[in-house]
């Protein structure tokens, strides 16, 4: 039982730090209904960022946090203004094309910049010992769980209270009735764009934490879309209750199934059997809007 309840843990931690990659796909969606397909890439750089600063550089975690994000800031408005921006009006397929080569250009990047090459930085976050019982719960997963929580809390905040994150939540319901009131989509665009790759790379930082940064890390963005799909594709309550679920799933099937099979690796490709089952049977999601078009 306890080693049940300490998979239960890690992969709550896990899952809180999908969630938050997650959110960048939801995000994107809501707000331009367009599909990022690059937000993998965006933990990719994310993860590498945090090697450069913490390990050649030798910045402090608080830096290479500040950094990270500032870079992620001017990431997500470049891509924006220069990628994204030329389609606004054009069919939603262009959009997603766009992403896919963005995508590819941001791997290109990592294999230009860094090689492609696993770099590792454990241990150069902070140390935080947490036991629950005879439950341990590992540092960077701790890490993780908190910054994850604090980047939702921060995020919810900014939705609910902020002149701009409303301005985002009436962009996702009603486009002609937000620039009707004088607020520009493009503005709403190049935020949500910033979003995306904030929590993207803060997402690449701590998973980096913990298995290191290796061009592995854009596989997370699959995950975090299979997590979308389990919550609904338009809610932020739905990838964050999702991510959880996913994340607790894919450890204890790493702790109990992946003994059992040659070589394991099942855990790896659970969430995308979680995705296939949620399609066939509940193809809206856990939390997402039905929708019935009359004809």
């Amino acid at each position: 039982m306890t080693f049940f309840l300490q998979l239960v843990v890690t992969g709550l931690a896990q899952g809180m730090v999908y969630a938050l990659i997650a959110i960048g796909f939801v995000i994107i969606l809501k707000c331009s209904e367009v599909f990022n397909i690059a937000q993998g890439h965006f933990v990719l750089i994310g993860g590498y960022l945090g090697y450069t600063f913490l390990v050649p550089l030798g910045l402090p975690v608080w830096a290479t946090l500040l950094l990270s994000i500032a870079t992620a800031v001017i990431m997500g408005l470049l891509i924006e203004r220069l990628m994204l921006r030329p389609l606004v009006g054009q069919p939603v397929l262009a959009v997603v094309m766009m992403t896919i080569a963005l995508s590819t250009v941001l791997g290109g990047l990592a294999t230009l910049i860094w090689g492609a090459e696993y770099k590792a930085y454990h241990g150069m976050l902070p140390t935080l010992n947490l036991k629950l019982g005879s439950i341990s719960v590992p540092s960077e997963s701790l890490i993780g769980l908190i910054v994850s929580i604090i980047c939702m809390v921060a995020l919810m905040l900014l939705f609910r209270y902020t002149k701009i994150g409303l301005a985002m939540r009436a962009t996702a319901e009603d486009l002609q009735v937000v620039q009707s009131v004088g607020i520009k989509p493009t503005t709403v665009y190049a935020v949500s764009w910033v979003i995306a790759s904030v929590v993207g790379v803060i997402g690449g930082i701590l998973l980096g934490g913990v298995s290191g940064a290796n061009m592995e890390l854009a596989g997370i963005g699959l995950k975090a879309f299979a997590v979308v799909l389990l919550g609904g594709v338009n809610s932020l309550g739905g990838a964050i209750l999702a991510g959880i679920i996913l994340g607790m799933l894919e450890n204890v099937a790493a702790g109990y199934l992946d003994p059992l099979l040659p070589g394991g690796g099942l855990s790896q490709v659970f969430p995308f059997i979680v995705m296939i089952i949620v399609l066939i049977f509940r193809p809206h999601g856990l939390f997402g809007l039905v929708t019935i078009e009359r004809v």
